[in-house]
């Protein structure tokens, strides 16, 4: 297999089989759609297991599958979106609940849109500082910090009908701290939702509807840069297997995360992120990780 670095970009995932990438798969799936990120497993787990990092690269292009399983829990709601606003349009009823959540999501894409394309060189290079243990061991603790505030401070009460284009706004600027790994794309905007007050599974539900322009575009963008960087054929075809197997395991963290909310809290998400900046601290200074 050629080297894991081509024209700047990580591609490490190329060096690494069809089972290991298997595996990957499912740890992707999940932990992209739970507030726990996913980049810090991608990190974690072949740091244990002493494989090659896959590289931001296959994290990105993997979110296709997070924009797969969303699609489809959500399709409901997705559909309702896309015909209310057309039909809204049409009868230029600007005050529709559906157009208005349409606009909403758009809106909620612009700030990590810009913030993307311009830390792109940063985020995808290879041996990116950004990736280091120490980094998403940080994040991992601010952001088990700040789940637990919103617990223990929010009163939990609104649902995405309630929703104003401000809200959107504010989940869509906390949506830029998961290009720094370790903090969660699903955590910092559940997180955000959480704040505002809305119940925990609207904020999920939330969270989902408003981050699918954003995995869309990452995914696909990766995609293209992938293209364009000429990797081998092997290694599209053993992204391609990643892409599938996570599609599968993240249907499952929505369905799974979806119900766990509408009975529980979050403070077993806080608990795992808390043990997870910590053993991630600990094992690097300590020389267990690497």
């Amino acid at each position: 297999m050629a080297g894991t670095c081509t024209n700047g970009l990580d591609i490490g995932f190329a060096s690494l089989n069809y089972l290991q990438v298997g595996i990957l798969g499912i740890v992707q799936g999940i932990t992209e759609l739970l507030p726990i990120s996913s980049t810090a497993h991608m990190r974690v787990v072949p740091a244990v297991l002493g494989w090659r990092d896959p590289g931001s690269a296959f994290s990105a292009a993997m979110q296709l599958a997070a924009l797969v399983a969303v699609v489809s829990y959500f399709w409901r709601d997705v559909r309702g979106v896309a015909v209310g606003s057309v039909a809204a349009m049409r009868r230029r009823d600007y005050n529709h609940q559906s157009f208005r959540l349409g606009v909403a999501i758009l809106l909620a894409t612009i700030p990590i849109g810009i913030a993307g394309i311009a830390l792109s060189s940063v985020l995808n290079a290879c041996d990116s500082p950004l990736r280091s243990l120490n980094v998403i061991g940080v994040s991992c603790l601010v952001m088990a910090a700040l789940l637990a505030l919103a617990e223990v401070s929010c009163r939990h009460q609104r649902t995405v009908g309630d929703m104003r284009l401000r809200d959107a706004l504010i989940v869509g600027v906390a949506q830029v701290g998961a290009l720094i790994p370790g903090v969660s794309r699903s955590g910092s905007t559940l997180t955000a939702a959480l704040f505002m007050n809305f119940k925990r599974e609207e904020a999920a539900r939330f969270s989902f509807l408003l981050g699918l322009p954003a995995i869309a575009l990452a995914g696909l963008k990766e995609l293209w840069t992938l293209f364009h960087a000429h990797i081998p054929l092997e290694a599209w075809s053993i992204l391609l297997f990643g892409i599938v197997v996570a599609s599968v395991s993240a249907f499952c963290a929505i369905w799974g995360l979806m119900r766990f909310l509408e009975k529980f809290s979050t403070w077993p998400f806080v608990i795992y992120r808390a043990a997870l900046g910590v053993f991630l601290l600990v094992g690097v200074n300590m020389g267990m990780l690497h």
